[in-house]
């Protein structure tokens, strides 16, 4: 029986304390597959007649404290079939380091650079990499995801996988950086089968950001910001009581059960007086 081939392009990268994989493919589900990361430690993308071994050995090598490069010679070394896989690497000093077997699909190729390795296979041609090199370099200063997601976008733009679109998956890690504090997923979202998967990819984002992310810009809850808290507490059925301007514990009850409700409570900050942005406008988007 044959085996799928996931024709894929893909961008492993090191931004500040974090590492992160993008990945798109012709592939059904291609996140359980190409992307893997550790905080502190790095990042690699295994694909093509893809190794999955790759990454759980990849990712101790480098914690052993093996170079990009080494890790690349190591796993492809002690592989029969390493003339049919694709790997990009990226360590925990950001060092990259990619590599494509003589047997992959073309267009197949890499292109590296200063903490990334872009990589891919049966692709429209070498500008899909540079699309995604490229991208990347120029969203500097940006969020890694976002980063990621436009090197993703421009290599889809430059002709992605000729084969087509199908999943995409975006994992970004940074220590203490996920939910709570309690995981290192920063970022860890899939697209298992859709028409433009990286579209629904940067979707599946922007409502990660929504509630999970970190809370930038609050306004305060009193007078008339408070008034109008409350009108709309009451109108989504969280508050009974008038509209008076104060903050008193059935205001606070209500702001926290809505919060609680729509899994926006790691956007309440430590300040009952302080209101994030985000949350209030989602309030009003749900009254209308």
């Amino acid at each position: 029986m044959k085996r799928a081939y996931p024709s894929t392009f893909s961008i492993v990268a090191r931004d500040g304390a974090c590492w992160g994989v993008a990945v798109e493919s012709k592939f059904l589900a291609v996140g359980p597959v190409v992307p893997w990361a550790q905080a502190g430690v790095g990042a690699l993308a295994t694909q093509a007649m893809a190794n999955t071994g790759y990454g759980p050995r990849g990712l101790t090598l480098l914690a052993r404290g093996l170079s990009a490069q080494a890790v690349v010679d190591t796993l492809t070394s002690a592989d029969e079939g390493r003339e049919q896989r694709q790997l990009g690497v990226v360590d925990a000093a950001g060092t990259s380091a990619s590599f494509t077997g003589k047997a992959c699909f073309d267009w197949a190729g890499s292109l590296t650079g200063e903490g990334y390795a872009c990589q891919g296979n049966i692709l429209a041609g070498q500008a899909v990499v540079q699309g995604l090199a490229e991208a990347f370099e120029q969203s500097a200063g940006k969020p890694l995801a976002e980063r990621l997601i436009a090197a993703l976008r421009a290599g889809q733009a430059a002709g992605g996988d000729k084969r087509g679109q199908q999943s995409a998956a975006l994992l970004v890690v940074k220590e203490k950086g996920g939910y709570g504090g309690y995981t290192d997923h920063l970022v860890n979202l899939r697209v298992d089968d859709h028409p433009a998967p990286i579209e629904e990819l940067a979707r599946l984002y922007g409502l990660q950001q929504l509630y999970f992310g970190q809370t930038s810009e609050t306004v305060n809850l009193e007078g008339g910001t408070l008034v109008s808290v409350q009108t709309m507490l009451n109108k989504l059925g969280y508050y009974d009581g008038t509209a008076h301007g104060h903050l008193d514990e059935p205001t606070q009850r209500a702001l926290d059960a809505f919060c609680g409700t729509e899994n926006l409570e790691m956007r309440q900050g430590e300040d009952p007086y302080k209101l994030d942005v985000e949350i209030l406008t989602f309030m009003q988007n749900r009254v209308g």
